[in-house]
């Protein structure tokens, strides 16, 4: 097809913004082809895969091993943290919160990426406690006025 015939055509976006040729989407829980295709395959062979793969592993196979071990005792991703934070009863105690936190980053108790996780949480519980007190004082403020 050359330009000369595509005049006066629909070209590019074929549908109106919002509207798609299927508005209803993927259905909720539909599994993809290629997922269902390995599954009737691999269906009932489980045991005896993860048998052999124990067994390569003994073996000294090092893919084996790591996708054994990797199944077994999974990396995991953070660890609890043991550190005594001060409380936090309102948003002027959170600096004190803070300054413990870097103190233990300081000390070697907490490692950088430990207090920044720790302190997202005290950045929320403060906006917590402080929307919370803006709705007390609105919630006075109204029934000053009534």
């Amino acid at each position: 097809m050359t330009a000369e015939n595509t005049t006066g055509q629909q070209r590019g976006r074929p549908f109106e913004p919002g509207q798609s040729g299927n508005p209803e989407g993927r259905p909720k829980g539909s599994r993809n082809k290629t997922t269902l295709a390995v599954e009737r395959l691999l269906d009932g062979e489980g045991e005896t895969l993860t048998r052999k793969a124990i067994e390569l592993a003994k073996e000294g196979d090092l893919v084996a091993l790591r996708l054994c071990l990797d199944r077994v005792y999974p990396i995991r991703r953070d660890r609890p943290v043991t550190f005594a934070l001060p409380t936090i009863e309102s948003p002027e105690q959170a600096a004190n919160a803070m300054a413990a936190v870097l103190s233990a980053v300081a000390g070697g108790e907490l490692t950088p990426m430990e207090a920044s996780e720790i302190a997202k949480l005290v950045d929320v519980y403060v906006r917590s406690v402080e929307t919370n007190e803006l709705s007390k004082r609105l919630e006075r403020l109204e029934q000053a006025g009534t």
